[in-house]
């Protein structure tokens, strides 16, 4: 069965915004300030990414061989993900800077595409921890139909390849969300629970840190509130506040274990 692709902007539908009604642009969210335009779908430059580049090597490429020449402290922590992982130093860049924590977020990724570029933008870096935040994009099916076992998977092979290349794994919740504007009726809300109860457990019984985003986010309806996310997905800066905290104590634990 041939899967319709989507243009991904920071997991939206990155061209519609150019051909919907002003009364349908006016119900789409803001895109996000850090989103990363992708060409038009069925443009040259869109077929050459999909067949070429399909998990964004590309992005950090060049980056990474300066990242490699810093001293360990500057790179000690390397965070993969999405564009919350992305925004996250947007917003907050001395939280990065001053910590030697690394940013390898990529617009609308799933786990597969992290996956794909776990050894590059993460392994051959060196780090003392990678923290792991992802499955937001796997939910909203942004690289088509995905099962919570493939998600699963992907975030094993992650986490064991980090602990086979003796990097310390922080493994993040997902952030809670009621509604995806860019792919609307998926009804996340369980879904992402079930996961997150899934990368708890799974980190207890292997004895990974896990970092509980979701429990200190969510309000009544198990989403984001307006305080701390525009759009229901991606934090504000109040919600990176909220966030910084807790990543920080999960680097600390990881860094202390001896796993």
């Amino acid at each position: 069965m041939k899967i319709a692709r989507r243009n991904l902007l920071t997991g939206s539908l990155a061209a519609g915004l150019a051909s919907t009604s002003p009364a349908q642009a006016q119900s789409v969210a803001p895109v996000p300030p850090w989103a990363i335009p992708a060409p038009p779908i069925g443009s040259p430059a869109d077929e050459q990414r999909i067949h070429t580049d399909w998990a964004q090597l590309g992005q950090y490429r060049d980056d990474n061989l300066r990242v490699r020449q810093l001293p360990a402290v500057e790179r000690r922590v390397v965070f993969l993900g999405d564009s919350i992982t992305r925004g996250w130093e947007v917003f907050h860049p001395e939280f990065f800077t001053a910590n030697g924590f690394i940013d390898r977020g990529i617009s609308g990724q799933t786990t597969p595409q992290m996956l794909v570029r776990f050894r590059q933008d993460v392994i051959n870096l060196k780090p003392k921890v990678v923290v792991i935040l992802a499955g937001t994009n796997d939910v909203a099916e942004n690289t088509g139909p995905m099962t919570p076992e493939q998600t699963e998977g992907n975030l094993v092979s992650m986490a064991q390849l980090a602990r086979v290349n003796g990097i310390k794994v922080v493994l993040c919740s997902i952030p809670p969300s009621t509604e995806f504007w860019w792919h609307r009726g998926m009804e996340p809300t369980p879904k992402i629970a079930a996961l997150n109860d899934w990368i708890k457990n799974y980190a207890a019984q292997h004895h990974y840190v896990y970092v509980d985003f979701y429990d200190a986010m969510k309000d009544a309806q198990g989403g984001l509130p307006a305080n701390l996310s525009r759009d229901g997905v991606h934090p504000l800066p109040a919600g990176y506040a909220v966030m910084a905290p807790l990543a920080e104590a999960g680097i600390e634990e990881a860094m202390k274990s001896r796993e």
